[in-house]
């Protein structure tokens, strides 16, 4: 995470409450408490807590009217806490407070994780081995997540099994709807495609993180290992297709609509492409690749343009909780469009 740029000054309303109930709990000395936003994030507003006792972040969920299963914070805790000690770098988790009288709303307080986030995954100014290696490590932490047994480590309550991509479709498609601002024939055109075309359940079932791409993972300041992944506001039990396909997703989109690396000259940057990346993957996990790729990936992109509507729809509300949340709208159709071009690669392979 990098914090905001000319914020030293910054104090919410609500941080006199904040450190009279931290240092209660130990958790914070209220004199010497400091609070800044940190930079990256659509959905639920992040700040650096710093004072006498160290640094620590404090993730909260925005105010005003919000979407059902939204925002949801008390998962991303649980998620975090219970994958302490895995394979998968994730923040020491420090309390939990569901009191809205303190601040306004839920939030959570877990360690920083002091290393570098790229939000390019072009990664420029880096040497083409250095690319190599942060792709290498981006599949390794996906595969290791989800190689755990999510009962093991506390969390095989954590979601419903069974039907997940049918679920998550209608979910999806009802939020939607539900912040629609205006008419877009591509997502039309993947509501009705996507229920007719779903996978068979072949029984998988682990933890997904739900929003896994490059800038949600932090890694080392020096190093190319990944120190934390952050962001687990959407994770549950489903299909692990569904976290890499949307990675993947950035392979397809070109860096001048939003995040991605579609037409780059992978060879020359020293960045697999996306085939490589998914076979590599595989191996790891000792499953073939699946024939039906281009359904995982016209789901992934209707999702990420559901979601990225519902940015928009609050941001128009003015309850959003990024600086650029506005301009998640212009998005929207592109995406759709491209998870509609992947929809129909689908229905002529199967056809």
């Amino acid at each position: 995470m990098n914090t905001s740029d000319g914020h030293t000054a910054f104090q919410p309303d609500w941080a006199s409450g904040l450190a009279t109930y931290l240092q209660a709990l130990g958790l914070a000395d209220a004199a010497s408490l400091r609070i800044r936003p940190l930079a990256g994030g659509q959905s639920n507003p992040t700040f650096l807590l710093e004072d006498a006792l160290g640094v620590r972040v404090l993730r909260k969920q925005p105010p005003g009217t919000l979407l059902p299963s939204a925002h949801a914070i008390d998962r991303e805790y649980r998620v975090m806490d219970a994958l302490a000690n895995t394979a998968v770098p994730v923040p020491r988790m420090l309390h939990y407070c569901d009191d809205p009288q303190v601040i306004g709303t839920p939030f959570y307080l877990m360690s920083y994780a002091r290393g570098r986030v790229f939000m390019d995954p072009a990664l420029p100014g880096m040497a083409p081995a250095e690319r190599t290696a942060i792709y290498t490590e981006i599949g390794r932490v996906l595969a290791a997540l989800h190689s755990i047994n999510p009962a093991e480590v506390g969390l095989g309550d954590f979601g419903r099994t069974g039907d997940y991509y049918a679920r998550q479709v209608a979910r999806w498609t009802r939020q939607y709807r539900d912040t629609a601002t205006s008419s877009i024939p591509a997502m039309d055109a993947l509501i009705d495609w996507l229920p007719q075309h779903l996978p068979a359940d072949d029984g998988q079932v682990c933890l997904v993180h739900g929003d896994y791409r490059i800038d949600n993972l932090v890694f080392d300041t020096k190093e190319t290992h990944a120190i934390a992944v952050l962001d687990w506001e959407l994770s549950t039990l489903g299909h692990p297709l569904a976290d890499l396909a949307y990675h993947c997703m950035c392979w397809r989109v070109p860096p001048r609509l939003w995040r991605g690396i579609g037409g780059l000259d992978f060879r020359a940057l020293g960045i697999p492409d996306e085939e490589t990346f998914v076979a590599t993957y595989c191996t790891a996990r000792n499953i073939d690749p699946p024939a039906n790729w281009d359904f995982y990936l016209a789901y992934s992109f209707f999702r990420i343009a559901a979601i990225l509507q519902g940015v928009y729809a609050r941001a128009k509300a003015g309850n959003a909780a990024s600086a650029d949340a506005l301009e998640m709208g212009a998005r929207v159709a592109p995406l759709a469009e491209l998870g509609w071009e992947a929809a129909c690669r689908e229905s002529a392979r199967s056809s």
